[in-house]
């Protein structure tokens, strides 16, 4: 992508916001003639306001050859995206907020890694190490939670799902967004979700943010919102329907990761192995040594093969999925058979058990790994 050619489109969405529009957007213009380096345009994207916002957005129209007006008859941040981006011809499409609480500093290393391809989305972060940010304890807190559950459920790498300053190619984007459902506030954790979930790169930017005093985000429904969001979006992924067609976009995984498969593995064999001898040593008086170990590791084993398939094989679309499921259930089979007989020929102290369970759980472990490598996941 030519960076001297290269086109930006900021969508600013509005609803009911005539006291702010005015002098938010002047601001915006002025700060992008004196120090963006691209060809821009600016979209103001108008949800169904019901004051003078639609008549103050026409009169900037006028007033600049870089400002266009989008007028929607439902209400909706996430829908008034959806609209501009859909059909913005530009290189790079993002957004702001039009209180401007980030500062506009933050808006040239926002989109540069986007023009030059090296990322294909990019997020402000108010809570990456290098942000300075002014906010009450209540958002603080509810920010920070919400920001941890998503890490938590999805293992995301970004750290702020929520800050309204956000960009992305427009080729990239576009393909998304017919997969994104929300059309309010959850949209942008949907985005971002199925982004990670598509592998596609997704750039933090740390940002100066100032609360906005006048803000009338209903916070106790808005985060209602997310969590329901949050748990559609698990029973999508379990489902296997989180898969998006890039359409060649996509970026190409590395063909063999052994250091990074060999470390996740053995991370993810360790946490299952804790868990399967407490499951093994609660249960172990009242069903008998074998019967214990059969109830722990089988649910273990179900946690490792969706934790090996997603981050070890990273495998995160329903391709090959039964196929995963089949070899994985036949080595699941021989790693069980392998620590029951060991229990049956050498049980009868405890210590004795756990021994036995550790060395055929490691044992198999190893042959597991080889031929997830080299059968499994190799076809």
């Amino acid at each position: 992508m030519n960076a001297h050619r290269s086109s930006v489109e900021i969508t600013v969405p509005v609803h009911n916001e005539e006291h702010v529009l005015t002098a938010s957007i002047e601001q915006l213009h002025e700060h992008l003639s004196d120090a963006f380096p691209f060809d821009w345009t600016i979209v103001i994207a108008d949800n169904a306001s019901t004051d003078r916002t639609l008549e103050i957005a026409y009169g900037l129209a006028d007033r600049f050859d870089r400002v266009r007006v989008l007028h929607l008859e439902e209400k909706g941040r996430g829908r008034a995206l959806r609209a501009s981006w859909s059909g913005s011809g530009s290189d790079v499409v993002g957004y702001l907020d039009v209180d401007l609480s980030t500062g506009l500093d933050a808006l040239l290393p926002l989109v540069a890694p986007l023009v030059t391809g090296h990322s294909d989305l990019a997020v402000g972060s108010r809570l990456s190490s290098g942000s300075a940010v002014a906010r009450g304890p209540k958002r603080e807190l509810i920010s920070r939670c919400y920001n941890l559950i998503l890490r938590l459920v999805f293992a995301v790498r970004f750290r702020d799902a929520q800050c309204g300053f956000k960009a992305g190619r427009t080729v990239v984007v576009q393909r998304l967004l017919p997969a994104v459902d929300d059309e309010a506030w959850f949209f942008d954790t949907e985005l971002l979700l199925l982004a990670e979930h598509n592998g596609l790169r997704v750039h933090e930017v740390p940002v100066d943010w100032v609360d906005d005093p006048d803000s009338r985000v209903d916070i106790r429904s808005t985060a209602l919102g997310d969590l329901r969001g949050v748990r559609r979006m698990v029973w999508r992924f379990l489902r296997g329907r989180g898969g998006v067609d890039l359409a060649g976009h996509e970026r190409i995984p590395l063909r063999d990761d052994f250091g990074r498969q060999t470390v996740t593995f053995a991370l993810i064999g360790a946490f299952s192995t804790v868990l399967a001898l407490a499951v093994f040593l609660a249960l172990r008086e009242q069903l008998g040594a074998v019967l214990a170990n059969v109830v722990g590791f089988t649910g273990t084993t179900v946690l490792n093969f969706w934790a090996n398939r997603r981050y070890t094989f990273r495998r995160r679309d329903a391709s090959g999925r039964w196929w995963h499921i089949s070899g994985s259930i036949a080595l699941y089979v021989f790693s069980l058979t392998l620590a029951s007989v060991g229990l049956a020929l050498l049980g009868g102290q405890l210590v004795t058990e756990v021994i036995v369970l550790v060395v055929t759980w490691s044992f198999a472990a190893v042959v597991r790994f080889v031929l997830l490598r080299s059968w499994v996941y190799r076809r």
